[in-house]
């Protein structure tokens, strides 16, 4: 199982085999019916699929299980759009080995293998636990042995991503789930995750990672029993803490989702996983030292693999508590979009607008009424134009909802072109801070109007001025690491814009077949896009539409 050439892991392909009889899918709360149940509107990126009769008669409530081929791919493409996600209620048996990759942090790693061992799901699993170069071996030799753990040492530290495949190789098991050594899964965590398996197609699928010392605690299985070991809690020690545990970069939020390239959960952290070993292939990118997790997620996905973010399933980790510590790891983050753009090209590109919004902001922002009227003008020729797309054969075209969706695109365009002044840019607009009044207004504006709508969500756990102080850090932080890496790199790839990619019918999973008489038509509208920045590297939440004719 060779890393190969230059470090790139090849990965499997994916089995030809549909989602299996008994498998079942529910729209997603946040899907529209629309047009009397005969489109939905959701998923991202935004699309609207519209529902030929014999699909429209297979889904006639808000859930489908499958039966039989035409169910299977109706499920699947429901999936694969984010309109549905699954819903699985049945355990499956493990066949599980869990990974542990370390280096010198005996004290986490105890306390990562008791939580294991308290956990009935995972008490008696095998574990494989990679020393990769700790200073003090015979520490973390000892602490796995009193555990019952394996170790496979490196004598020098060659990096997570190589620590991982010594471990996949390790393991013999269907399933292995990757853990870093400073966190603590929630008892159950891997039979909710296992669940998923169901799906031939799936690789891989994630936890919701949560801050150590908070947190709902969950109802069993999620939930220890009474007489069990307490979920672990450690007090809030400062401002990084309270801003760490309401918006870490490690934490995908609270809706399932599928996970790939330009939606709304774009990649998913190593620090907790679960993956069908076959699927990985030959694992990680050993030459990557930084953002190996999400290079992964997206060689999955291209190959045709799935992969889910299922928040049911949770896992603490201990964030960093030292403003010191915290701003070197997002720096060390930023400097993995470089690597990314080497090997995905636009994939992570720092801003992504469709040319429509780009000209509206641009005009708007010149601060003159000619200017606001220009880009009026702009947002109701790009209303009229997704109107005639989305309209139905015989049916008068839907500008209401086609100028609902501009305006959400482009106010999603909006929040783009801050985000990136004030994290991706900032070097570019310091230079036009200091030599125009103007742009300082505006760039300020930017950068007080981004912190508000990122702490509002969050207002109840941390307050506004040092949600905004830490927000406005950790940006610097990211954005000299994306500059260091790009130059460093020589490579301006991971700085430079990119426009929406066409968006079509959501693809099965599986090798591209060869070109012939297409059953779906469809089209692209205005699909602007805004990126939220979650430390390795960027996610995107796209807001574009597709037209879609789907019938199993």
């Amino acid at each position: 199982m060779s890393s190969g050439a230059g470090g790139r892991a090849p990965v499997a392909p994916p089995p030809p085999d549909r989602l299996p009889d008994g498998f079942t899918v529910r729209l997603d709360p946040r899907t529209r019916r629309r047009d009397g149940g005969t489109a939905l509107l959701g998923g991202s990126p935004l699309r609207l699929l519209r529902l030929l009769p014999r699909a429209r008669d297979l889904l006639t409530g808000d859930r489908l299980v499958v039966t039989n081929t035409a169910t299977a791919a109706l499920a699947a493409r429901l999936l694969d759009a984010g309109l549905a996600s699954p819903q699985l209620v049945d355990d499956r048996p493990a066949d599980l080995t869990v990974v542990v990759p370390v280096k010198d942090r005996p004290a986490g790693l105890a306390r990562l293998l008791a939580a294991l061992r308290a956990d009935p799901a995972t008490a008696t699993v095998p574990v494989v636990v990679v020393d990769d170069g700790s200073a003090d071996p015979a520490a973390v030799t000892a602490t796995a042995a009193r555990h019952g753990a394996r170790v496979v040492r490196h004598g020098v530290s060659r990096g997570p991503a190589a620590a991982r495949n010594a471990g996949l190789r390790a393991a013999a098991t269907e399933l292995v789930a990757f853990l870093d050594s400073d966190c603590v899964p929630r008892p159950g965590w891997t039979t909710v995750l296992a669940r998923h398996t169901a799906d031939p197609r799936l690789a891989v699928v994630a936890p919701r990672i949560t801050a150590l010392e908070t947190g709902e605690r969950p109802s069993w299985p999620l939930r220890p029993p009474r007489q069990g070991p307490k979920w672990p809690r450690r007090p809030l020690k400062g401002w990084v803490d309270r801003y760490e545990a309401a918006v870490s970069a490690l934490d995908m939020g609270p809706s399932p989702a599928p996970v790939a390239p330009g939606t709304a959960v774009s990649y998913l952290p190593s620090a907790a996983l679960l993956a069908r070993r076959r699927a990985l292939g030959g694992g990680f990118d050993e030459a990557m030292r930084v953002a190996e997790d999400v290079d992964l997620v997206w060689r999955l996905t291209a190959a045709g693999w799935r992969v889910r973010y299922e928040p049911a399933a949770a896992v603490a980790h201990e964030h960093p508590t030292t403003t010191a510590a915290w701003l070197r790891r997002r720096v060390f983050y930023g400097t993995g979009a470089a690597l990314l753009a080497a090997r995905h090209g636009s994939a992570v590109a720092p801003v992504v607008v469709s040319p429509w919004s780009a000209a509206a902001w641009a005009l708007a922002l010149t601060g003159r009424r000619a200017g606001a009227v220009a880009a009026a003008g702009v947002l109701a020729a790009a209303s009229a134009r997704l109107a005639r797309r989305l309209a139905r054969p015989g049916q008068p075209p839907p500008v209401g909802l086609a100028v609902v969706l501009v305006l959400r695109g482009s106010a999603a365009a909006g929040r783009t072109l801050a985000r990136s002044a004030t994290r991706h840019h900032w070097p570019l607009a310091l230079v036009a801070a200091v030599v125009s009044r103007r742009a300082r207004r505006r760039i300020a504006a930017a950068a007080v109007a981004d912190a508000v709508l990122a702490w509002w969500p969050h207002r109840r756990r941390v307050g506004p001025l040092r949600f905004a102080v830490a927000r406005r850090l950790e940006d610097l932080g990211y954005g000299a690491g994306l500059w260091w890496g790009a130059l460093r790199a020589r490579d301006p790839r991971a700085l430079l814009p990119a426009a929406p990619p066409p968006v079509g019918p959501a693809r099965r999973p599986g090798p591209r077949r060869r070109p012939g008489p297409r059953p779906a038509v469809s089209s692209d509208a205005a699909r602007p896009a805004e990126p939220i920045v979650d430390g390795r590297t960027v996610r995107w939440w796209k807001r574009g539409t597709a037209v879609t004719m789907c019938w199993p």
